[in-house]
């Protein structure tokens, strides 16, 4: 007697958010909870990774600039793989999986091959690192345009940023702690004012998360003399200035009545 061939399993393409497990969504920790085998990225944060069942297979995907655990092809391969032999899959990556994160294209792949596939959203690492480190991204003095740009990719000084950042917009810069002196250097020649207020949010939501600022110009060192690693955010604009910065500066502008 022939065996019937098993079921296709469900790919989950879960956001596990910006790194504190209590940011999780609720979809994504049950998920998580329930899961037969994972398979991650390197920034989801192990606080996250020790929710799973203790009979769970954890399969690491992890990237890195300098070295790749698996190449996307074959994870894209793996997860279908996986599914196509009846296994539900929980594919979880830090921040949401469809900012930076390649989900698009692993969701193409599953759906290719002809396996269900679910997107369950995460707290983005710029919406919850700017919440964590108290930075509003827009703001009705400062800010009522935001930009998510990757700053770790191909051609990055010949691409086109031009009226991404400056008066009245926020620019959010992904992976850009090992170029920081090239996005420096490439937002001031494209007339980017050297003294714009630039913060960088190092770890966000973690307990060892860290908020430097500092101006355009010395983003570079900023980054060097503090040893800043990778998860960080690179934040540029008025929002980034210290509290007490702004109101001198709403004073000045007049927009601040100063009470006597």
């Amino acid at each position: 007697m022939n065996e019937s061939p098993p079921s296709v399993g469900h790919v989950h393409l879960v956001g596990a958010g910006p790194g504190d497990p209590d940011l999780l969504t609720l979809r994504a920790a049950r998920l998580i909870m329930q899961a037969g085998l994972i398979v991650h990225d390197g920034l989801v944060d192990p606080a996250i990774l020790r929710m799973a069942p203790p009979s769970a297979r954890v399969v690491s995907v992890a990237k890195s600039r300098a070295r790749h655990t698996m190449p996307q092809d074959a994870i894209n391969a793996l997860l279908v793989a996986e599914a196509l032999a009846g296994r539900d899959v929980v594919r979880l990556k830090g921040g949401d999986p469809f900012v930076f994160g390649r989900g698009g294209e692993e969701a193409e792949a599953c759906r290719a091959a002809g396996v269900p596939v679910e997107v369950v959203p995460g707290i983005s690492a710029a919406l919850g690192g700017a919440a964590a480190a108290q930075i509003p991204l827009t703001h009705r003095n400062s800010a009522s345009i935001v930009s998510f740009v990757a700053g770790q990719c191909k051609g990055l000084t010949d691409q086109d940023w031009a009226g991404l950042a400056g008066k009245g917009r926020t620019l959010v810069i992904y992976m850009g702690v090992v170029t920081a002196e090239v996005i420096a250097d490439k937002l001031m020649a494209d007339g980017l004012a050297p003294d714009v207020p630039v913060a960088v949010i190092e770890n966000a939501t973690r307990p060892e998360m860290r908020v430097l600022r500092g101006p355009l110009a010395g983003l570079p060192l900023l980054v060097a003399e503090h040893r800043v690693k990778s998860p960080a955010l690179i934040v540029i604009g008025d929002v980034t200035a210290e509290p007490e910065q702004e109101l001198r500066k709403l004073a000045r502008s007049g927009a601040l009545e100063v009470a006597k």
